[in-house]
């Protein structure tokens, strides 16, 4: 484990490639004023998990648990489909269903954003291509195809799948939608994130009392760095917030280091949902302001993990519950005693 306090916390990071970056948003009224036309949408449950507060030795440990989210089984399912729900609000206010015909949304996903893509897609009439890299169980394949995407395979790796991906929609004018960013492509992944914010309001309104520490689990950060952008605007700085990455993955650890983005090179992660080697500028962009430490976790603490977190009857896969693995084993720099209150995100189920 490694953890490194952030020294840009509360003033950014300023380098050159922020340049016309955004901050993630927190206008989350519009995204709430939207979900809320869906009958799929609802508020996940906040978990008051007793079993893992004395197994962290913190006086209560909350999980937002986001396996029932709108049936997709993953926070992710408010990112892309808010995305694309916009878009057929803007092409037909009145009647969005079936607004998109003859769009195509193209992505590369390692995981539950592709579900999200092809989700949104389906309910509004636009086609879904996703890429896969080599590397993504044909279960996960089988899943999108039976929503009606086309699923190609590409590469051995989700940067590989994603350079697919991009050039796809550049050879047939496809609408790239990631839940990353880079230098000249910011705006979907933004609006992405932004749809992950209702995630936070929903655990800031469910909450008895502000928590002291919040540990949020980060790939390329779109969630981690929607979650800290509200939980700064409604708590100000009360929370300790804690970004976690695979070991093997730790993109945004040797940024913020490195006072720039980053790419970075490593095995193969089992947290594959947080396997990636480069990181999403706004997501950097407003971490790097609004988070306390950046701490990366072994294959083997994630695998711990996850085991003890299923006896509490919340099981999830090593991706899915790093965050809450990294609170259970925080080191003693963090602050945690007996009086922290936690708050966790269990982003997936098992599978």
């Amino acid at each position: 484990m490694e953890v490194l306090k952030n020294p840009f916390l509360g003033r950014g990071m300023e380098c050159d490639a922020f340049q016309g970056v955004p901050f993630p948003s927190v206008d989350v009224a519009s995204v709430r004023a939207l979900l809320d036309r869906c009958p799929k949408h609802g508020a996940t449950e906040l978990v008051d998990a007793q079993f893992l507060a004395q197994q962290a030795g913190v006086a209560k440990f909350f999980v937002k648990d986001e396996r029932s989210r709108m049936g997709l089984g993953s926070f992710k399912a408010l990112g892309a489909a808010f995305v694309i729900a916009c878009d057929a609000v803007t092409e037909n206010a009145i009647n969005p269903e079936g607004a998109l015909a003859g769009r195509t949304y193209v992505t590369a996903s390692a995981g539950n954003h592709g579900m999200s893509v092809a989700a949104g897609a389906k309910v509004f009439g636009a086609t879904a291509v996703i890429y896969l890299a080599n590397t993504v169980p044909e279960s996960f394949a089988g899943r999108l195809a039976a929503m009606g995407a086309t699923v190609v395979r590409a590469g051995d790796d989700y940067e590989a799948s994603m350079a697919a991906a991009q050039q796809a929609a550049a050879d047939n004018n496809w609408a790239l939608l990631t839940d990353s960013s880079w230098a000249g492509y910011t705006d979907m992944a933004h609006g992405v994130m932004q749809g992950y914010m209702q995630m936070a309001a929903e655990a800031i309104e469910q909450m008895p009392c502000p928590p002291s520490h919040v540990f949020l689990q980060a790939g390329v950060g779109g969630m981690a760095g929607a979650m800290a952008a509200l939980i700064r605007k409604e708590w100000n700085t009360t929370p300790v917030i804690v970004v976690v990455e695979p070991e093997f993955a730790p993109a945004l650890i040797d940024s913020i280091r490195a006072g720039k983005p980053v790419a970075t090179t490593g095995p193969v992660s089992d947290m594959g949902r947080l396997d990636c080697k480069e990181p999403s500028f706004v997501a950097l962009k407003g971490l790097a302001r609004d988070a306390d430490y950046f701490l990366t976790i072994t294959e083997e603490q994630a695998a711990c993990g996850v085991e003890i977190i299923a006896k509490a009857g919340l099981e999830t896969s090593a991706s899915g519950g790093a965050g809450m693995a990294a609170a259970l084993i925080a080191p003693n720099e963090l602050g945690l005693d007996e009086n922290s209150v936690v708050l966790t995100f269990l982003s997936e189920g098992p599978a």
